[in-house]
C-alpha cells in the first residue's frame, strides 16, 4: 500500500513537471520582426539580430550540445553551409548551453557558424521556444526563418533533423526566387 502512494506522488510530479514543460513565452507570428538577441558564440563574440540585416538568417534552437539529432542537425547544416550562403543566408545555432560547451561541440563536429549560449533561456523564451522543466531549462528544437528586413518569414515547430536543412534550402528557394 506504501509503494502505491509513491506511484501516485511520483505521477502527480510527472503531471505538473509535464504542464511546468509547457512553452515558455509566445511564438512570433510569420511577418512579424523577430525578436532581438545580443548572445556570444562559441568563441566569445557577441551577436545581435542587426548583425544579420540584409541577408537570410536561420536561426535554429537546439537542446543540448553533443546529442545525436543535436549533432544530426547542425552536421547537416554544416554540410549545407555553401549552398546556404550562396542563397545569401547565414546560419546560427541557439541552446542554453555555456560557450564552453558550444565551443567543444564546435570543434569535435567543424562547425564554421555561430553557436549562441543562452545561458538564462531568455531568447529561447522571446521566441517561444523555452522548455522549462524546473531546473533544468532546454532549448526546444524550433527554426526560425529570418528574412533580410529582420521579419519572421517561416517557423519550423517540428523538425526531422536529417532532413532539415534540405527543407530550409527548398523554402529559401520558393522565397528567393522573385528577388533576383
Amino acid at each position: 500500500m506504501k509503494w502505491i502512494a509513491v506511484v501516485a506522488v511520483l505521477a502527480v510530479f510527472a503531471v505538473l513537471l509535464v504542464a511546468r514543460a509547457a512553452r515558455s513565452g509566445e511564438l512570433p507570428k510569420v511577418g512579424s520582426p523577430a525578436p532581438n538577441f545580443n548572445l556570444p558564440d562559441q568563441n566569445g563574440t557577441t551577436h545581435t539580430l542587426q548583425d544579420f540585416r540584409g541577408k537570410w538568417l536561420v536561426l535554429y534552437f537546439y537542446p543540448k550540445d553533443d546529442t545525436p539529432g543535436c549533432t544530426q542537425e547542425a552536421c547537416a547544416f554544416r554540410d549545407d553551409l555553401n549552398q546556404l550562403a550562396e542563397m545569401g543566408s547565414e546560419v546560427v545555432g541557439v541552446s542554453v548551453d555555456d560557450s564552453t560547451s558550444h565551443a567543444e561541440f564546435a570543434k569535435k563536429y567543424h562547425l564554421p557558424f555561430p553557436l549562441l549560449a543562452d545561458k538564462t533561456g531568455e531568447v529561447a523564451a522571446s521566441y517561444g521556444a523555452l522548455m522549462n522543466l524546473g531546473i533544468i531549462k532546454l532549448a526546444r528544437r524550433f527554426t526560425f526563418l529570418i528574412d533580410p528586413q529582420g521579419n519572421i518569414s517561416k517557423v519550423y515547430l517540428s523538425v526531422e533533423t536529417s532532413r532539415h536543412s534540405k527543407e530550409i534550402i527548398d523554402d529559401l528557394k520558393r522565397v528567393t526566387v522573385g528577388s533576383k
